[in-house]
């Protein structure tokens, strides 16, 4: 059976994901910005939460976490490397590690560069990919405490995986990382095509997530530093990828 996939909005622009499994009536949430809008969720749903799992540090992932887990009982799961600074867990995973949630198999990810012990969680079988603050929405997060070498790295292990993988990333910022993109390439068709879609859902008050990976790879300017195409307009020709990636996040900044 399928499973079921779920955007809770919470705070100003960020997303809670909820996945449940039919199969075994396993529900999980990755990150918690709050309790309120999941633990409604859930109720609507008839759904019992097993686990959280959580991305970064950041309080807009973290701050609903001890509610849900006190309402509910669920496991708490985030990274070993982050433990002292996440919401005490159940269990700490460090990256390459598999673990089973119902009849899934949750690959860890190492995700840094927003956040040193970034992780994303990659339900592989189902193709669902929970990348928080790294891959977002035709975009990337900021490197608040990690380098653009680390960004980019992890980017670049994003990108491997394949292509029809649902990215769920932690926010609606679509249309602002799009204007970005058309920034720099004003008449790129499938750039305007996007944000035809973008301003089109969000208009009628739609999630413009979860994104295929695919459309990601031909569209978001963060993961195409190493396309000849995206070098020129930079006017950085021959560059190594890495210092494209970081001239694009440099402007992005001052965006």
């Amino acid at each position: 059976m399928p499973l079921e996939l779920v955007a809770i909005p919470c705070l100003a622009d960020n997303y809670a994901w909820l996945v449940h499994d039919p199969a075994t009536d396993t529900t999980t949430v990755v990150d918690a910005p709050e309790a309120g809008p999941i633990l409604r969720t859930l109720y609507q749903r008839g759904w019992k939460l097993s686990h959280i799992l959580i991305t970064h540090h950041h309080p807009d992932h973290i701050e609903g976490v001890p509610m849900l887990e006190a309402a509910t009982g669920a496991r708490v799961i985030g990274a070993r490397a982050d433990a002292h600074r996440l919401p005490p867990l159940t269990e700490a995973v460090t990256p390459g590690e598999v673990i089973p949630i119902g009849m899934q198999r949750v690959e860890v990810i190492n995700a840094p560069g927003h956040t040193l012990g970034h992780v994303a969680w990659h339900f592989s079988e189902a193709g669902l990919a929970f990348t928080g603050d790294s891959l977002m929405s035709w975009g990337c997060g900021r490197l608040f405490e990690g380098s653009a070498a680390q960004m980019w790295a992890t980017l670049s292990r994003l990108a491997a995986l394949p292509a029809e993988t649902l990215i769920c990333s932690g926010h609606e910022y679509t249309e602002a990382n799009g204007r970005f993109a058309l920034s720099l390439e004003p008449e790129h068709p499938a750039l305007l095509a996007r944000m035809a879609d973008v301003r089109a859902a969000r208009a009628a008050d739609l999630p413009t997530l979860p994104v295929a990976l695919a459309l990601e790879l031909a569209t978001n300017p963060f993961l195409r530093a190493s396309d000849p195409a995206m070098k020129a307009v930079l006017e950085m020709d021959g560059a190594p990828d890495v210092e494209v990636f970081a001239a694009l996040r440099t402007r992005k900044d001052r965006f």
